[in-house]
């Protein structure tokens, strides 16, 4: 029996998706849930075998949510469930952990062949979305997922301390800002920041900030 966590904000979406897999004797949907942290706590408590999230959910939205499923409570895989088959989402999950990225416009078997797919502890992606992966992929390093590769390579280079100030800085902080949240004077935030541009190899602070995103440290 798969044991499978549901989170969404809206009702008649639970209810609908939780009949879908109602009728399939092989799962059982062991809880509910209306936000993003109400799912992390849930899935702490019952450890489901998967976690099924909405994207846009309040409070906590389902991607961060499910990162935080994936780090504190690893035997739960995580599939998203979503409206929008955006670039950024995808990137943003898969690279989070999440074996599974599903449309709510899909087949409902696609949804089974998921959860079950997840369970057994491979991956799934609709149709859709995994034909927009492979696009991504082809397209090499002018692609999302290349950019966020590239990204990732590029912050391995800067020590822990470089890599705290430029997450900052891709949050928009000012030096002096970044100054008081790390405890250094201002003129040391001003050095890091300098040595950052030049290691990664950008001109100004917008520059950094985009590779901050794209590394995922914002």
């Amino acid at each position: 029996m798969i044991r499978v966590l549901l989170a969404d904000d809206e009702a008649m979406v639970r209810a609908g998706v939780g009949a879908i897999l109602a009728a399939d004797p092989g799962i059982d949907v062991v809880a509910e849930a209306a936000d993003g942290r109400e799912a992390v706590a849930m899935a702490q408590a019952h450890r489901p075998d998967v976690a099924l999230l909405d994207i846009r959910m309040p409070r906590l939205d389902g991607l961060a949510a499910g990162a935080e499923i994936r780090r504190t409570v690893p035997g739960t895989g995580v599939v998203m469930l979503t409206t929008f088959a955006e670039d950024e989402y995808i990137a943003r999950a898969l690279g989070d952990g999440a074996g599974g990225f599903l449309l709510k416009s899909g087949d409902p078997r696609e949804l089974l062949a998921g959860i079950r797919a997840v369970a057994d502890g491979a991956a799934y992606l609709s149709p859709k979305v995994a034909s927009r992966v492979i696009a991504e992929l082809a397209d090499g390093p002018s692609g999302l997922l290349g950019r966020r590769t590239r990204a990732r390579e590029r912050v391995a280079a800067l020590t822990g301390r470089e890599r705290e100030v430029l997450a900052l800085v891709g949050a928009g902080l000012a030096n002096a800002e970044i100054g008081r949240r790390l405890h250094l004077v201002e003129g040391t935030v001003k050095a890091h920041v300098s040595t950052i541009l030049g290691r990664l190899e950008v001109r100004n602070r917008v520059q950094a900030a985009i590779v901050a995103y794209e590394a995922g440290l914002v």
